[in-house]
C-alpha cells in the first residue's frame, strides 16, 4: 500500500468535523469548525470554515495528501461552478493538493455505521431522508424533500406536532399537558397561566414570527415528556412509524445492513428506540447507528485512492 494521507469532513449545518488518516487506517488528527454547509451558510465563509476544519485536522501528521472527501446534505450545492471555485480555492490554501470529491450525507453516514458496500440509511435530524445505497453510493433516497413538502419524523415534524398537539389542547379547554406545558414556556416566555385571554392566538403568532426549521427546538421536549405524557408518547411511536416506512420503501431485497444517522434516532432516544423496535417487526436485517461521519468520510476518500481493500479507520486519536 502506497503512503499518503487522505482527509474526510463530516460538513454540517451547525458544525464540520474533519479526520485525517494514512491510507492504512491509522486516524492522525480531527479538526473541527462551524457550520461550513453552503446550503446553510454564505459560500466564502462554508469554504473558510471546512477548510479550518481540515487545517486542524492535518496539523499533527505530515506527508502527501492523496485526497479529501466531503459528505454534506444537499450535495447538489457542487453543480454551481463558483461553490466548487470557492471550496477548492479554501482548501488548496491549507494543503489539499490532490483531488477533492463531494457525497451526500448519506453516503458518509452509511460508511460510518458499517464497512458493507451495500444497504440502507435512514438520518433523522432536523430533516429526514432514507437511502438505499449500493457500492458505496446513494442509487435512490425517499422523502429530504425539505420542511414544506415532507421529512417526516424529523425534529421539524415532531417539533410541529408538539406546536399542534399543545394549540388543540388549549382550544378543547383541556388542562396542558407536560408536553404542552414545556412548549408554551419556550415559546411564550412572559406567560403566566393559560387561563390568560388569546393564549391560542399568540401562540400561533409567535410560531410563525420564526423561520418555520425553529420547530425543530421544540422536538427535545417530546423525548423528554415521553415517558410520562401520552401525548407525547403518541408523537413519537408516529415518528417511529414514519421513519420505519421511509427505510423500508428505500432499501433493496435481502438482509442488508440498516445504518441509522442523526440526533433524533440516537441509540438512547425515544424516537430511535421505537424505530429499532418497528424496524425488528419487519426485516430481520441488523440495524447499526453511525456515530462518526468524519470517519465515514475518510475512510470513502481512502477507498477512492486504495480501492476495496481500504482499512476503515481503526482507533481514534
Amino acid at each position: 500500500m502506497t503512503g499518503g494521507r487522505v482527509v474526510g469532513v463530516d460538513v454540517g449545518g451547525t458544525s464540520s468535523r474533519a479526520l485525517a488518516m494514512t491510507l492504512d487506517g491509522t486516524p492522525l488528527g480531527r479538526g473541527s469548525a462551524g457550520g461550513g454547509n453552503p446550503n446553510s451558510h454564505p459560500p466564502d465563509l462554508a469554504a473558510k470554515r471546512v477548510a479550518e476544519a481540515v487545517r486542524d485536522a492535518l496539523a499533527p501528521g505530515g506527508g502527501e495528501v492523496r485526497g479529501c472527501l466531503l459528505g454534506l446534505a444537499g450535495e447538489s450545492k457542487f453543480t454551481d461552478p463558483t461553490v466548487v471555485d470557492t471550496f477548492t480555492s479554501a482548501l488548496r490554501q491549507v494543503g489539499i493538493a490532490g483531488p477533492i470529491s463531494v457525497l451526500s450525507d448519506a453516503e458518509v453516514a452509511f460508511a460510518a455505521g458499517t464497512g458493507e458496500p451495500d444497504g440502507t440509511v435512514v438520518i433523522s435530524g432536523t430533516g429526514a431522508v432514507a437511502a438505499r445505497i449500493a457500492g458505496h453510493r446513494k442509487t435512490s433516497w425517499v422523502d429530504g424533500w425539505g420542511w414544506l413538502l415532507g421529512d417526516e419524523g424529523s425534529a421539524y415534524w415532531i417539533g410541529r406536532e408538539a406546536v399542534r398537539t399543545t394549540l388543540r389542547q388549549l382550544q378543547a379547554g383541556e388542562p396542558p399537558s407536560p408536553l404542552a406545558e414545556a412548549v408554551l414556556v419556550e415559546a411564550l416566555p412572559s406567560l403566566t397561566s393559560v387561563a390568560e385571554p388569546r393564549v391560542v392566538n399568540r401562540l400561533i403568532t409567535a410560531a410563525n414570527a420564526e423561520a418555520p426549521v425553529r420547530l425543530a427546538r421544540f422536538a427535545s421536549m417530546v423525548s423528554t415528556c415521553a415517558a410520562t405524557d401520552p401525548a407525547a408518547a403518541g408523537i413519537v411511536a408516529r415518528a417511529a412509524d414514519l421513519l420505519a416506512g421511509l427505510a423500508v420503501a428505500a432499501r433493496p431485497a435481502g438482509d442488508s445492513p440498516i445504518v441509522l444517522a442523526g440526533s433524533v434516532i440516537g441509540p438512547d432516544s425515544p424516537v430511535g428506540v421505537a424505530l429499532r423496535a418497528a424496524l425488528a417487526e419487519l426485516t430481520p436485517a441488523p440495524v447499526l447507528f453511525a456515530t462518526d461521519g468524519a470517519a465515514g468520510a475518510a475512510w470513502l476518500a481512502a477507498l477512492e485512492v486504495v480501492g476495496p481493500d481500504a482499512p476503515r479507520p481503526r482507533t481514534r486519536p
